[in-house]
């Protein structure tokens, strides 16, 4: 009986993001005015687009047990340099491509700074956001850029499917192909293979730093389309997204914590963190329809921040304890 009351909480522990999204959006269906009609449905989608393809490259570092710092200073770089080359060359496209891939090798850097130069990722993440950081204040002194086109604003905002605006559907289509390729191909689960236990995956013939550096380097490439396809989308970039309102590195902890993914690696979902995404989004959503403005926002943003790490701290106690109450298990026989 009591086997079967644990596999229950842990099913239902499992899809925990799922009950809390239901909960969050029917509350605010009930009592936040104009919240639930098409209109605002549309809005919340649209509004979650950038964080909730940066949170697909952020989910996979966290499966690998690490954490990337410069994520929010990379978007910055990406929607910099994309309408920088949007003013020079009038091509979203290749706008977009070429921020993708200074995203991509930021992340590979950061990648290697933790495989082969031995640093933690906190520092080296933080040390790689500082100085991206400075080089985006410098290149525009600090003010926002903006451009003139807004070809890409307007194919954005078109629904090819209804209450759907394209940039919600980009975003849909990338995280169920990553979410499929994370749980049904080999290399997909080798990630998680990396993040549970470092060693065992090593011994099972894994190349451990190749799948970290490539974590990193998934990081850098979605962190750098979320941020190019936004500033494309708004016309225009600032030189700190982070600076004003709630920062996006908040949105993505607790998105993905709330999902089920650990700071100690090897559990999360891609689709998980994204309804992460949807649930925070609706819930600042909510908070507006009530009239209420960014700082009440930050307030709650923080209060969900210090859920998740006691939601942390819990799951990493009864872990601690499961594996002291089977100590025995790794005595010398």
């Amino acid at each position: 009986m009591v086997k079967d009351r644990k596999k229950v909480w842990a099913a239902l522990n499992a899809r925990r993001i799922y009950w809390i999204f239901l909960l969050v959006f029917l509350i605010l269906s009930i009592f936040a005015p104009n919240f639930f009609n098409a209109y605002n449905i549309g809005v919340i989608l649209g509004t979650a687009m950038l964080n909730g393809i940066v949170v697909v490259g952020f989910t996979i570092v966290l499966i690998c047990g690490h954490l990337d710092l410069s994520t929010v200073a990379i978007i910055n770089l990406a929607g910099n340099l994309a309408i920088y080359v949007v003013e020079k060359t009038d091509n979203f496209v290749l706008a977009i491509l070429a921020a993708t891939v200074a995203g991509v090798l930021v992340g590979t850097v950061n990648g290697l700074l933790v495989t082969k130069a031995k640093i933690n990722s906190f520092i080296a993440t933080l040390g790689m956001s500082t100085l991206i950081q400075g080089l985006v204040s410098y290149s525009n002194n600090a003010a926002t850029r903006s451009i003139t086109n807004f070809a890409m604003t307007d194919f954005l905002d078109a629904k090819w499917i209804p209450l759907l605006p394209n940039r919600a559907l980009l975003a849909i289509i990338i995280v169920l192909v990553m979410e499929i390729f994370m749980n049904w191909t080999v290399i997909g689960k080798n990630f998680y293979l990396v993040g549970g236990n470092i060693e065992s995956a090593w011994y099972a013939g894994i190349k451990t730093d190749r799948y970290l550096t490539s974590a990193f380097f998934i990081n850098g490439g979605f962190a750098a389309l979320g941020g190019a396809v936004y500033a494309c989308y708004l016309a225009s970039a600032m030189a700190d997204i982070g600076a004003m309102g709630i920062s996006p590195l908040n949105m993505l902890i607790a998105a993905s914590v709330l999902g089920g993914a650990s700071l100690t690696g090897g559990k999360g979902s891609v689709l998980n963190s994204f309804f992460g995404v949807l649930t925070l989004t609706a819930l600042y959503n909510g908070l507006t329809c009530f009239r209420l403005g960014y700082e009440m926002q930050i307030f709650v943003n923080g209060l969900v921040l210090i859920v998740v790490v006691l939601m942390e701290a819990v799951s990493l106690y009864r872990k601690n304890k499961l594996l002291g109450s089977k100590s025995d298990l790794l005595k010398e026989k």
